[in-house]
C-alpha cells in the first residue's frame, strides 16, 4: 500500500467517525425517546422540518398527567377520528417536541399522523396554515405505542410564541383502547372524522371535549428559560374551577410572573411552569385499576415531576384530600411522612422542593372538627419546616380572617374547598419567586 492510499484510507475513516458522531448529537438534540414504542412508516424527505441540533435548553412549556380510561372507548379506542388537542404553552421556543401515553390502553396504540401547529385563536380548532408542522417518531411518521408505554417525538422546527394556545392532532387508524386521558382539563379541545390531521380550518372538528387525549407534554427549546419548575398537586392546582379556556390556574399565573419578573430584569430563575395536578389526587391512596387511575401521588411522582426536561424545582400543593378521606387521628402523620417521601426522591436528585400549607375546607360537605384538626396538625409541620425546603403559605393567603377555618369569600369558587379565579391568583401572588432559586438542602 502507498503512503497516498493510506493517507486516502484514514481520512475517509475520520469522515464516517465524524459523520456518525454528529448523527447520534442530532437524535440526542431532538429528544428521541420512548418507552417500548416503535416507530413505523414512511420516512420524512429531505427538507422536512426536523429539529437540527441548535442553542438552547429543553424546557416543559406545558404539561398534564395521565389520569385514567376514557369511558366508552374500551373496545375500539378513537379509531378512524382525529383528536385536536388543545394546549397552552407557558414559554415560548424556536423547536418543540411532544409526548402521547398510552398508560390506560390494554393494547398497542398506532398513530400514523401527528401534527404541530399553531392556533388561530382562542377557543378554536383552526391552525395557522403557515404553522402546521407534521411530527415524526425516531425518523418516521407512524408510531405504535405499547400498553403502558409512551413516545417522544422528534424535535421539529417552530416557533412557538409565550402565551399561545398550539394545536396537537393525532390520527390512529386501528381499534386501540381504552383512550388515555386528562379529565376536567379547563380547555375545549376537539374531534373529527378522518384522517384531519393537517386540516388546517376547523371545520371539521365538529365534537368538542373537555378531556386532553393521549398528549401530556409539549417541550419547547428555549431561550427564555432555563429550567422548568413542575408544580404538582390535586384539584386545586389543576384548576379544576377555573374559568374554562382563560388558562387563570395558580400555575399559569405562576409562569406569567416569572416571565414577567425576568422581561423587567428582575433577579429572578428563568423558570417555565408546568402543571402536573390531579383532581381528586391524595398522597397516599391510588384510585382503582391496574394502572391505577388517579394513581397517588408516591407512585406517580418519578413519573410526572422527576422525568421533566431540565426540572430545577418542585412545588407541592397535595394532601386536603387525604385529610378530608381520613378516618383516624394518626393519619395526619401518614400524610406528612408521604410528603417528606416525595422530598427525599427530589433530593436524591438534586431538587429543590417548595411546600405549601393545606388551603383553609370550612363548610365544604366533609368538613368536621376532627379533619380540621388534622388540617391544621398538617400545616403546623409544614410551617415549622420539618418537611420541606421552603413554605408557601397558601392557608394565611386564601383563609377569612373573620373565620379562618373558612376561605376569604373572595376567594372561594363557592364549594367553600376550590379557589375562584381571584383565589388561584393570590395564590400565585403569595409564592416569593426568590423561593424557586437554590436546591434542596434539607435534611428529613
Amino acid at each position: 500500500m502507498t503512503k497516498r492510499h493510506g493517507y486516502a484510507l484514514l481520512s475517509a475513516f475520520v469522515a464516517l467517525v465524524v459523520a456518525l458522531s454528529v448523527t447520534i448529537l442530532l437524535r440526542t438534540a431532538s429528544g428521541d425517546s420512548t418507552s417500548g414504542a416503535t416507530a413505523t412508516g414512511r420516512r420524512p424527505h429531505h427538507g422536512s422540518s426536523a429539529a437540527p441540533a441548535s442553542a438552547g435548553t429543553w424546557v416543559g412549556s406545558w404539561a398534564a398527567s395521565p389520569v385514567g380510561a376514557e369511558p366508552g372507548t374500551e373496545t375500539t379506542g378513537l379509531a378512524g377520528r382525529s383528536v385536536r388537542n388543545v394546549v397552552h404553552a407557558n414559554t415560548g421556543g424556536t423547536s418543540a417536541r411532544v409526548t402521547l401515553s398510552n398508560l390506560y390502553g390494554q393494547a398497542p396504540l398506532t398513530i400514523t399522523h401527528t401534527t404541530l401547529a399553531l392556533s388561530a385563536g382562542r377557543g378554536t380548532a383552526t391552525a395557522r396554515a403557515e404553522t402546521m408542522r407534521r411530527l415524526t417518531f425516531n425518523g418516521s411518521y407512524a408510531v405504535t405505542i405499547p400498553a403502558g408505554g409512551q413516545a417522544v417525538s422528534d424535535a421539529v422546527r417552530i416557533v412557538v410564541p409565550h402565551d399561545q394556545d398550539v394545536l396537537v392532532t393525532t390520527y390512529s387508524p386501528t381499534p386501540s383502547g381504552p383512550v388515555t386521558i386528562h379529565p376536567h382539563a379547563r380547555q375545549i379541545s376537539f374531534v373529527a372524522a378522518g384522517d384531519r390531521a393537517e386540516e388546517s380550518t376547523g371545520v371539521p372538528y365538529a365534537q368538542r371535549s373537555t378531556y386532553w387525549r393521549y398528549l401530556t407534554a409539549l417541550d419547547v427549546l428555549s431561550n427564555e428559560a432555563d429550567g422548568t419548575v413542575v408544580a404538582f398537586g390535586d384539584s386545586i392546582t389543576d384548576g379544576l374551577t377555573s374559568t374554562m379556556g382563560e388558562n387563570r390556574r395558580w400555575p399559569d399565573m405562576l409562569a406569567s410572573r416569572l416571565r414577567s419578573a425576568a422581561g423587567r430584569g428582575a433577579d429572578v430563575p428563568r423558570y417555565s411552569v408546568v402543571n402536573e395536578g390531579i383532581s381528586g389526587n391524595q398522597v397516599l391512596a391510588d384510585g382503582l385499576g391496574r394502572p391505577a387511575e388517579n394513581p397517588s401521588g408516591l407512585s406517580r411522582f418519578g413519573r410526572d415531576a422527576l422525568s421533566r426536561p431540565n426540572v430545577k424545582v418542585v412545588v407541592i400543593d397535595l394532601g386536603i384530600n387525604d385529610v378530608t378521606h381520613s378516618r383516624t387521628p394518626a393519619d395526619g402523620e401518614k400524610i406528612t411522612d408521604g410528603l417528606r417521601t416525595l422530598v427525599r426522591q427530589a433530593h436524591a436528585r438534586g431538587l429543590k422542593v417548595v411546600g405549601t400549607t393545606l388551603t383553609p375546607f370550612g363548610g365544604y360537605w366533609r368538613w368536621t372538627r376532627p379533619l380540621e384538626a388534622m388540617r391544621q396538625r398538617v400545616n403546623a409541620e409544614i410551617r415549622a419546616g420539618r418537611v420541606y425546603d421552603a413554605v408557601v403559605d397558601f392557608d394565611l393567603a386564601l383563609r377569612d380572617p373573620g373565620a379562618p377555618r373558612r376561605m376569604r369569600p373572595v376567594y372561594d369558587s363557592g364549594d367553600h374547598l376550590h379557589p375562584s379565579d381571584l383565589g388561584f391568583r393570590k395564590m400565585a401572588e403569595t409564592l416569593d419567586l426568590g423561593l424557586l432559586e437554590g436546591a434542596g438542602q434539607t435534611e428529613l
